[in-house]
Formats: structure tokens, C-alpha cells, sequence
């Protein structure tokens, strides 16, 4: 598990440190950093070269890359250090960037990097790390079918990542048309459309009158929550799943169900799976969904603005939290802005 990512000149996010658990929700106003941590997070994992200037924070003198030094001694350089906690062994996952050169490397707890099997291993590891901001129109477009396709960020690919899990794990696929009807029950199956020769789209069945719905008339909302509720059924999720407002466009009544699928992916012990957790972080502006997390604020972490930068504050750290809290539903109190991580007034 990724204990906490420290950040350094990496756009809004001059010099902080974001706390996470096994399943995290993050909470601020507007331009707090939400989506450039989901960012860096891809930067991390795609070790992206050439973005230096586009992601050097407002204010920082871009480094002058010297290629004698290693990037880590580079004043001005972009740093993301992912934090682990890997069966009881700390190791941190450095990643700098200056000028057109990335660099990323893996350390134990004494400083030294990790080498060949150790260092392949945390590899694969932070390859596996995916962010999602999913488009509705991404989801419902038909895909070219394709060996071992995989969720694009936006949600492109989904027909073909059904067709995928329905081949080799139809009982999971089951699984997943049964939890389909309990949070859309006015549908009862997903059906899979051949739109065009080598094309692969789908479409819901209607309960009442076996009616097809093809994908792309569909609502939003139906859209987005097939998506999200898929990456719970997956047999080999990601390590690490980054979702940006995955409550934009459900109805608040799914977000009970959209809170269980995520805690499938955190805790699958819980729901009787046996492979490993997946790690979640999802940012949000809801206070209905906020609301859901009133007897863990441990998984809380509110973002505000200081200046230039922005910090993180997880909200059971919060001084005098229960104090302030009481008997008061944790929307209204955050709404308030006692707790921070709203909008300020001018």
C-alpha cells in the first residue's frame, strides 16, 4: 500500500504531502489539487518525458538540467515520491523530472536502490497504477475488438472489457449482471451489439418488455455507473485506482452502492474474494457522498489552498474534530467551512 506521496513543484502542488489509506476520499475546492494528484499519479507510472515545463510549478525557476548531476541534486527539479508499505518493508518510488528527462527509482528503507528482481517487481507494481476521469460518450462508443484489452482513462475500451470478463470469467460476469439489475433495476441483463464487422458494442435489456437499449442511448448516469461497478468485478484489477468525481451524474441513492463497489476493491476480504487489495483514491465535491464516511474519517483527507500550494489534512487529524463534529451530519458541518476544504470567500 501507498502510505503517503510527497510532492515537490509539481504544478499546484509545490511542496506537500498527501496521507492515504486503503481507500481514500479527497475532498477541497476548486484548483486544490484534486486532479493534479491523479496527474502525478499518471506521470509516475508512465514516467513521462518532455512535460517538464507544462508541470513545473507557478513561481519555481525551471532547473537548468546538468547532465553531470543526478536529477534528485537538480535545483528546480519535479519530484513525486510514492511512499510503500510492502509486507512490513518500507520502499519509496522516486520520480524527477527536468528538462526532457524523467527518472524513476525505487529505494529501501536505507536509501539504497532496489535491484534486479526487487526492482522489476515495484516496476510491474507501479505500471498497474491507473486514474480515470470517465466520459460517458467514451464508455457507450463500440471498440475493435483486441486481445487483452484494458479500460482506456476515459472510459474508452468498456464493450470490449465486458466481452473480455464475460469469456474468462463468465461466473464473474454473472455476478455483475446481477449487481447491474440491483442498482439499475429497471434493466435485467447486459447484451453485446456487433454494430459493424470487427466491432464489439453493448447494449442493456429492459426488465419490463425485454426491450434492448443500445449503449449510446443510455443516460449518463447508467453509463458511468457500469463503468465504475466493471473495475469492482475485474478478476485482475489495477494495484492502485485513481477516480476523478465518480459521483458526477449518479443519483444519490447509487452512492451507497457506489461506496460498496469501491470497498469491494479496498477490503475483498469483506465480500469473500481472495486476491490481493486495490488500492483507491477518489476525489469528490459531494456531500452526500461525504456523508457516507461519517464513522471513518480516517479515510478523509481534506485539500486547501495556502498560497501557491496546497495542503492535505487528514480530517481525523483535524484538532478537536469529534468536538466540532458532535451529533451533526459531516456534510453540514464541512459545508459550514469550519473543517477547511471549501471554497474561501472574498
Amino acid at each position: 500500500m501507498i502510505e503517503s506521496i510527497k510532492f515537490k513543484n509539481f504544478k499546484a502542488l509545490q511542496d506537500t504531502t498527501l496521507p492515504l489509506s486503503p481507500f481514500t476520499l479527497l475532498l477541497g475546492p476548486n484548483g486544490s489539487g484534486k486532479s493534479t494528484v491523479l496527474q502525478a499519479l499518471q506521470s509516475v507510472a508512465q514516467a513521462h518525458h518532455g512535460m517538464y515545463q507544462a508541470l513545473l510549478s507557478i513561481g519555481v525557476e525551471p532547473a537548468v538540467d546538468r547532465s553531470d548531476l543526478p536529477l534528485t541534486e537538480v535545483q528546480g527539479s519535479i519530484q513525486i515520491d510514492l511512499n510503500w508499505k510492502l509486507d512490513g518493508e518500507k520502499v519509496t518510488t522516486k520520480v524527477n523530472l527536468v528538462g526532457n528527462r524523467s527518472e524513476r527509482r525505487h529505494l529501501d528503507a536505507q536509501g539504497q536502490e532496489l535491484q534486479n528482481h526487487s526492482r522489476a517487481q515495484m516496476e510491474e507494481r507501479v505500471g498497474r497504477i491507473r486514474t480515470y476521469s470517465l466520459e460517458a460518450a467514451a464508455i457507450a462508443q463500440p471498440v475493435v475488438l483486441q486481445p487483452q484489452v484494458e479500460l482506456n482513462p476515459n472510459g474508452a475500451n468498456f464493450p470490449g472489457v465486458l466481452e473480455r470478463l464475460r469469456d474468462d470469467e463468465p461466473e464473474r460476469f454473472e455476478a455483475l449482471n446481477k449487481e447491474v439489475g440491483r442498482w439499475l433495476p429497471e434493466y435485467d441483463r447486459i447484451l453485446f451489439d456487433t454494430p459493424n464487422q470487427g466491432q464489439k458494442g453493448f447494449s442493456l435489456r429492459t426488465r419490463a418488455g425485454k426491450h434492448r437499449i443500445p449503449s449510446w442511448q443510455l443516460s449518463q448516469g447508467t453509463l458511468l455507473a457500469m463503468a465504475m461497478l466493471t473495475l469492482a468485478y475485474l478478476p485482475v484489477p489495477p494495484v492502485f485506482i485513481g477516480l476523478e468525481e465518480p459521483d458526477r451524474g449518479l443519483h444519490p441513492r447509487l452512492l451507497r452502492h457506489l461506496r460498496d463497489a469501491l470497498y469491494r476493491l479496498s477490503y475483498p476480504e469483506s465480500c469473500g474474494e481472495t486476491r490481493a487489495p486495490v488500492q483507491v483514491l477518489v476525489t469528490s465535491h459531494s456531500p452526500f457522498l461525504l456523508d457516507l464516511y461519517h464513522d471513518h474519517p480516517e479515510e478523509v483527507v481534506l485539500a486547501r489552498k495556502a498560497g501557491l500550494n496546497v495542503q492535505f489534512e487528514r480530517l481525523s487529524e483535524r484538532p478537536n474534530f469529534e468536538e466540532i463534529l458532535g451529533d451533526a451530519p459531516l456534510s453540514e458541518v464541512w459545508y459550514s467551512g469550519i473543517l477547511g476544504g471549501v471554497p474561501s470567500e472574498t
